[in-house]
């Protein structure tokens, strides 16, 4: 169960970050600051900054705990991405659209699983192979 946990925590937050990384880098190529993320705190060039080096920074702690490296970061990204959903969809004055509150809802429970799944790759063990 531990596994899926990891697996699924790797493939959520590198389908998030990567989409994050294409949106926000496409508004940043095209000059404009047209990207709009009612549910995050920041607005406008600034809001595409964040977002933008904030996934950068989510890939590479991806990258990190995939390798053995560094895992607490990565835990620390899953916290964050969970703490910017729930505060940004239940927490805040964000009013939805028709269809979007089932999709804010999977999205954030999907969070919360990928965060367990952090939580376990941070206590998790590599196999190191010998070498004679």
């Amino acid at each position: 169960m531990k596994v899926l946990l990891r697996f699924f925590s790797y493939l959520f937050h590198g389908i998030l970050a990567l989409f994050l990384v294409a949106v926000s880098g496409l508004t940043l190529a095209s000059g404009g600051q047209s990207l709009h993320l009612g549910m995050l705190p920041w607005t406008g060039s600034t809001l595409t900054r964040v977002v933008f080096f904030g996934s950068i920074g989510g890939l590479v702690t991806l990258v990190l705990a995939i390798r053995g490296w560094l895992r607490v970061l990565f835990f620390i990204w899953s916290l964050g991405a969970v703490v910017l959903l729930v505060k940004g969809y239940i927490f805040s004055g964000y009013h939805f659209g028709a269809g979007e509150a089932r999709m804010a809802g999977y999205l954030t429970i999907a969070s919360l699983v990928a965060l367990a799944g952090a939580w376990f790759q941070m206590w998790r063990t590599v196999g190191r192979t010998r070498r004679y």
